[in-house]
């Protein structure tokens, strides 16, 4: 791994080494074929790897001129986030050491699109690399009220995304979303 966690992700001279790289969009449990996806896309561009995860618990208070994100956690429960973030890097670190390729790992804030949005813009990125929800009842409710991260990146910003089906497909006869 190049770089150690940071909680916002906004450390200017990572920024630059992180230019044009693709950015793998991480959740905890999540199977590695995202990472794997992103690898070999970051291969194919030779593009450095970012993977990143964002704490749903936090939110931005205010951005610094420089560019420094101060947060605030939505709940006290400050240990959750961190407990995520080390899962993260846990399952990145195993997916990806024998990529061949220099990563970094970084926690974002706030709402994922624009976290995920606002990082890209930072470093010009050059894919975006995500994953499709679990199946079940709770995800679908989930979705229903925040909406699909990969389907708002891609109303709210102009990078190709890539979206990596996990699970396995729906059938043709079944419904996505039963009512």
């Amino acid at each position: 791994m190049a770089d150690e966690a940071s909680e916002t992700g906004n450390d200017r001279e990572d920024d630059r080494k992180l230019h044009g790289a693709v950015v793998a969009c991480v959740i905890p449990g999540q199977p590695p074929r995202v990472l794997k996806e992103a690898v070999r896309y970051a291969k194919l561009f030779q593009a450095p790897l970012a993977v990143v995860h964002v704490d749903v618990t936090r939110f931005v208070t205010y951005e610094d001129p420089d560019g420094y994100v101060h947060s605030a956690p939505i709940d006290m429960n400050i240990a959750s986030g961190e407990n995520e973030l080390t899962q993260v890097q846990d399952a990145a670190a195993a997916a990806l050491t024998d990529s061949g390729l220099e990563w970094s790992l970084r926690q974002l804030v706030g709402d994922p699109a624009m976290a995920i949005k606002h990082f890209a813009d930072q470093i010009d990125a050059r894919l975006l690399v995500v994953g499709t929800r679990k199946r079940g009842i709770g995800e679908s409710i989930r979705e229903f009220f925040t909406g699909s991260v990969g389907a708002r990146l891609a109303h709210r910003q102009h990078r190709p995304i890539l979206i990596v089906p996990l699970g396995e497909p729906v059938p043709d006869d079944e419904e996505i979303w039963p009512g």
